[in-house]
């Protein structure tokens, strides 16, 4: 069995700008020890707002282990709470998502308001005390129209985040978007190789054709080349943006966990279409061009996410089990948006549909491979992966960090 300090042990030893040993892909150890210090313990992206528009939406969301009901209450704030009655422990909703003016256990009909606080309790005797059995909270944040949660007793700072997300998705009205399509797949590769995979594109040319007509391949497009560079023409169309009032330079965050920029799409084109031309016609961004690329936003451990002028695309990754990763990836338009006159669902959503699926064979390759006893740590290219070098340098660290108490007393 292995445990952190060996785990520890592993990442300090480990050959930087390779991929990881064998047992971080594979082990089932290691694999719970991720879902401890990582996943357990940072912010989560869960759903967009969007999702649950009215007082009594909600929807539930499994994080291992961990079964949250998030709902919108009678204020409009989004709340968070673990999926479990506080008498014996039965889940609340069973159903993945719903509208319900309270939230009733179905088995002893304990009757909870959409604030967690206990509202009835049936023959509980006169000494019962319902302000002490509300529903346990979880950690809810709503910046800009995409819910975070963290089921951690603390959650790390979240202020600093919100408020560049802010300032960059001011353009985009997440708030005033509905679903227009969603789509979930199960990847059966370790969710490190989903990230991985996901953080360069020396793979796009050979498995990408729907994709490679709009995103291009050049690493200084999303800032993975050599130290983080971007190309003159980058540089050029964030100007042009920010200009238009749509914020786009390069950030990242001093943790390396999360990262936004600006980027443009190939010879112009306006949205991921197998036409390259826009999705929607109406837009459910403020930008007064079209060919405005995609606003690249990364938040480890689970979502990434394209912001372009005419629609949104979030992502969002749940770990399974050691080599089962969920996908589930939303389109969202303009709330007002209408589908057959505004919007085709297939037009908007096909050249995702087939990347993921494409990406999903590439990390089950790859999944397999590294199963085999030949399988050694290989380098990674700095020209085309400095992405992927970024992922795994901020994997390391964070479990370095979280094991040894370092990042604990760097929130103090």
């Amino acid at each position: 069995m292995l445990r952190e300090p060996d785990v520890l042990s592993m990442l300090m030893r480990r050959k930087p700008a390779h991929s990881l040993a064998q047992e971080f892909y594979c082990d089932p150890d290691i694999f719970q020890i991720d879902m401890d210090r990582i996943w357990y313990r940072d912010w989560l992206f869960a759903i967009p707002s969007c999702e649950i528009p009215k007082t009594g939406d909600y929807v539930v969301h499994q994080i291992g282990v961990y079964s949250v009901v998030i709902v919108r209450g009678a204020d409009r704030e989004i709340r968070a709470f673990h999926n479990t009655c506080r008498h014996r422990g039965s889940v609340l909703c069973k159903s993945s998502k719903g509208r319900n003016p309270k939230l009733v256990c179905p088995y002893h009909q304990w009757t909870y308001d959409l604030d967690g606080k206990l509202l009835w309790a049936r023959d509980m005797g006169p000494d019962f005390d319902p302000k002490a059995h509300g529903l346990k909270p979880v950690h809810c944040r709503n910046a800009s129209g995409m819910v975070y949660i963290c089921v951690a007793d603390q959650a790390p700072d979240f202020e600093e985040f919100a408020a560049t997300v802010a300032r960059y998705l001011a353009p985009h009205d997440l708030e005033n978007s509905k679903i227009a399509f969603e789509s979930t797949i199960v990847e059966n590769g370790n969710w490190k190789l989903v990230w991985e995979n996901n953080r360069e594109c020396y793979h796009c040319a050979g498995n990408h054709p729907s994709l490679c007509r709009t995103f291009p391949e050049d690493p200084r497009a999303a800032a993975n080349g050599p130290d983080g560079d971007v190309s003159e023409e980058v540089r050029r169309h964030v100007e042009r943006c920010e200009r238009a009032g749509a914020p786009g330079a390069f950030v990242i965050a001093d943790r390396g966990d999360w990262r936004l920029m600006r980027t443009p799409l190939l010879d112009g084109a306006e949205s991921y279409t197998m036409d390259g031309k826009a999705a929607v016609a109406k837009p459910n961004s403020s930008i007064p061009f079209k060919d405005a690329g995609t606003l690249l936003k990364f938040k480890y451990p689970g979502t990434w996410n394209h912001f372009l002028s005419d629609h949104v695309t979030l992502f969002r990754m749940t770990p399974l089990d050691t080599t089962r990763t969920e996908m589930r990836t939303t389109w969202l338009v303009h709330k007002d948006a209408v589908e057959g006159v505004d919007y085709d669902v297939t037009r908007l959503s096909e050249v995702w549909v087939a990347t993921n699926d494409e990406d999903r064979e590439v990390v089950e390759n790859n999944q397999r491979g590294i199963q085999t006893p030949a399988y050694a740590p290989g380098p990674y290219s700095e020209i085309h992966e400095g992405g992927v070098i970024q992922f795994v340098d901020w994997y390391a660290q964070a479990m370095v960090d979280s094991i040894t108490g370092r990042a604990a007393i760097a929130a103090e």
